[in-house]
């Protein structure tokens, strides 16, 4: 189920310096350009919306300390860190899905698929259920469930990258670890299985400044480390020996993006609970846009943003009152593009 691609020619104006030169891909600033103008209008009109309507004008004022103290009180308390979270939380799925697709040379490598989001609510639910949770204890709880699920899952894949039984391992553990996590929620008293279980679905409801902080650090330090690697992820989906040969330390490379990634997925996972399919499709939507093969970091993190939050405005709004968490929405649409997704890699493997 790997997918070969023909690299396209370089094409674009070339940036240098005296000690480095640089091609500028015009189609892929344009995307990574648009995608950000995309997110902060997103994020202003999601901070309109609501029981208590406000203009953009309002919005701005409460923002800059010239609104009233109810405008100040529902943007600032209530909407803003929602919108601020979801569009963190969104561009870490959306980093951590690039750097599993690209580790794994594989479109269906996402860590929904694989375990890992699953394994990261196994850590956090063990935190909270046995240990007694918090904030601090969640998001260690979850970045533990990530990297021991990533250590079975290379365990029992004995040294294979990618292909159908990368897809068919992940797959085995996720149901093992929902599983266990049923488990989980059974063994505990009533209180706790419910707040467990609302966790389970992954929603914005209840965040606040806290988880945005904790997964904006994570942004800050990691996403760097993986917009540096890219280039090497790049080289490493020509195959190891060509790899090597071009100067890339291939394992060091393998275990410092999967760090990555794990740090990624289980700081999320910790922040909103599970959030399915936005690691899946925002990587692949992000190449389609940019036109690049690579695993384009920053694109693939600015769209997991998006759709995080185009989920979460849509969960809240569609069927006004009632509401939808975010973590629904994005399997139900999310559903839909991995059978599209499918039936394309079967349709091309025929």
């Amino acid at each position: 189920m790997t997918t070969t691609e023909t690299r396209p020619l370089p094409t674009g104006p070339v940036v240098r310096t005296e000690r480095v030169s640089v091609r500028v891909r015009t189609r892929a600033v344009t995307a990574t350009v648009a995608l950000l103008v995309a997110a902060v209008v997103l994020g202003a009109l999601a901070m309109t919306l609501g029981d208590y309507q406000l203009s953009v004008g309002q919005v701005i004022g409460a923002l800059t300390g010239s609104g009233s103290r109810a405008q100040e009180y529902v943007v600032l308390g209530l909407r803003a860190p929602r919108v601020v979270l979801a569009l963190v939380v969104g561009a870490a799925l959306g980093v951590g899905g690039a750097v599993f697709q690209s580790l794994a040379r594989n479109n269906l490598a996402s860590p929904d698929l694989l375990g890992f989001t699953t394994g990261a609510a196994s850590g956090a639910l063990i935190a909270i259920v046995l240990v007694g949770g918090g904030p601090a204890g969640t998001t260690i709880g979850a970045i533990a469930g990530t990297l021991v699920t990533a250590v079975v899952v290379q365990a029992l894949l004995g040294g294979a990258v990618g292909g159908y039984r990368l897809v068919l391992v992940g797959i085995g553990v996720n149901a093992v670890l929902a599983a266990f996590n049923n488990f989980l929620i059974l063994r505990t008293d009533l209180s706790t299985a419910v707040a467990a279980q609302s966790w389970l679905v992954g929603t914005l409801n209840g965040r606040g400044w806290t988880q945005v902080v904790a997964v904006a650090i994570a942004l800050a330090v990691l996403v760097p480390i993986a917009a540096a690697g890219s280039r090497r992820l790049d080289l490493l989906g020509m195959g190891d020996d060509v790899a090597r040969g071009l100067g890339v330390a291939v394992e060091r490379t393998r275990i410092t993006t999967l760090l990555v990634g794990v740090a990624l997925v289980g700081v999320a996972t910790a922040a909103v609970g599970p959030v399915a399919f936005v690691a899946l499709a925002a990587p692949q939507l992000a190449r389609r846009l940019t036109g690049t093969t690579g695993p384009g970091v920053l694109a693939a993190g600015l769209l997991g943003a998006v759709l995080l939050l185009a989920g979460d405005v849509l969960g809240q709004r569609l069927a006004a009152p009632t509401q939808f968490p975010a973590g629904t929405m994005t399997a139900a649409v999310g559903g839909l593009y991995l059978v599209w997704l499918l039936a394309r890699e079967w349709r091309a493997g025929r």
